[in-house]
């Protein structure tokens, strides 16, 4: 059996996902698995063995607005939360001319680290997540056998001249921006992947001049195998031939909710709003749903709201609010009647597999994908987190609550899927390539 090391970039919403599956490969055979990631995430490796290896600048450790960034960092977010209100064209075109403006930070650090880490470790393979993009050039350049990881929309593995990473391949009914505003979005696209492309190219020449420079850098994968942290939707656009893909379904492990949270929600119907690490600055969009969802009578709503608990705690006057800055989301979905999230993959595929279903609220990134996969299986509806209104919240839960299990299909195959049968299959996989 092999020896893998897992490289997880330093987000939470990444390396928790990864540090579950870096467990189910230890547990369905691997030699032995290490679990690379930010120091800050060492608690994540549990009984594996942990590396530190910090492989881009920005990190997220739980809730964005509270992790030590440096001031570019830090102002970045917030330029990003700010276009989040200008609508989903705003928020893409931000994101992917930060991408055009730095398309690879300390590249030259990630290859040594991970050249040290090799000589010391010796792995067999590595598993790193698709759009670590240092991470895969790195690999890529040293020729060390890679599996790439998919923590977001399947759509990250871009296969096709006519797809571009940044520009959703498939919108949801209510957030669909004008012809013109696709435009200027898709020409924008267009130039990040040229200058990421061209960055790769540049740094290949350098670093390992005897190694082929992609044609397109953000379709750089593993010429083997890719692990999607995601369900196998019929509808799916082509993925790359060139590699097996291995779709989990959910990667989550059974969690407990303890007694405390146990006492604030037993015996009442829960409906569980977050919107992710990042996202939960939009207080506004918060305070908007709540007071939606506060509409329904008998109906308690359980908010995380990151870093604006005080801009949201005159909410929690009201006995059927709870109000926290973070909250067990795995533990608490099997004790919640349906979820408002904003189109995050975790919490996409981790209502599919607790069977709750979904009002999400997409605002940036491949939420727009996911989105529209949760209104075409019947996981979820979708609003425009800028435009929709209290009544507006009200209506889609009250269609939610009516209707709790529309997809019992589809949570039944996520169900039979998860990070361990993956696991089985890739090591399967990868004992064929070697």
């Amino acid at each position: 059996m092999p020896r893998i090391v897992v490289v997880s970039p330093p987000f939470r919403s990444h390396a928790q996902p990864m540090s579950v599956f870096a467990a189910a490969l230890s547990s369905a055979g691997a030699r032995e698995v290490t679990f690379a990631c930010g120091t800050e995430f060492a608690d994540l490796a549990r009984s594996l063995p942990f590396v530190a290896l910090k492989t881009t600048r920005d990190s997220n450790s739980g809730v964005a607005e509270r992790t030590a960034q440096d001031d570019r960092s830090a102002r970045q977010l917030t330029d990003f939360l700010e276009a989040t209100r200008a609508g989903a064209a705003a928020a893409l075109l931000t994101q992917t001319r930060r991408r055009r403006a730095e398309p690879l930070a300390a590249p030259g650090q990630v290859l040594s680290d991970l050249a040290t880490l090799h000589d010391t470790l010796r792995p067999d393979w590595y598993v790193v997540d698709q759009i670590d993009y240092a991470t895969t050039l790195a690999l890529h350049a040293l020729d060390l056998p890679f599996v790439s990881y998919v923590t977001g929309h399947p759509t990250y593995l871009v296969s096709r001249d006519d797809q571009f990473f940044g520009l959703p391949q498939a919108w949801p009914s209510a957030v669909r921006p004008s012809t013109a505003e696709l435009s200027l979005l898709s020409a924008e696209v267009r130039l990040t992947d040229l200058a990421f492309t061209s960055a790769f190219a540049r740094f290949l020449r350098e670093a390992a001049p005897a190694r082929p420079a992609p044609r397109r850098a953000f379709a750089l994968t593993s010429s083997h195998a890719a692990v999607v942290n995601y369900p196998r939707l019929p509808w799916l656009p082509p993925l790359p031939e060139h590699q097996d893909q291995i779709f989990l379904g959910h990667c989550t492990t059974p969690e407990p909710l303890d007694e405390t949270w146990l006492g604030r929600v037993r015996g009442r119907r829960v409906v569980l709003v977050a919107l992710g690490t990042f996202l939960s600055a939009r207080h506004d969009v918060l305070r908007t749903v709540v007071r939606g969802a506060l509409r329904i009578p008998d109906l308690t709503v359980v908010v995380a709201a990151g870093g604006r608990v005080a801009e949201l705690s005159d909410l929690a006057e009201d006995p059927r609010v709870i109000l926290e800055s973070v909250v067990p989301q795995r533990a608490l979905l099997p004790h919640v009647a349906a979820m408002v999230h904003h189109g995050g993959n975790n919490s996409f595929t981790e209502c599919l597999q607790a069977g709750v279903p979904a009002l999400v609220l997409p605002f940036s990134s491949d939420q727009f994908c996911i989105a529209h996969d949760a209104e075409r299986s019947g996981a979820g509806v979708c609003l425009d987190p800028n435009a929709a209104g209290p009544e507006d919240v009200a209506t889609s839960l009250r269609s939610l609550l009516r209707d709790p299990e529309p997809f019992a299909g589809l949570r039944d195959d996520v169900r039979a899927a998860g990070p361990d049968q993956g696991a089985a299959r890739l090591l399967e996989v990868l004992g064929r390539s070697r």
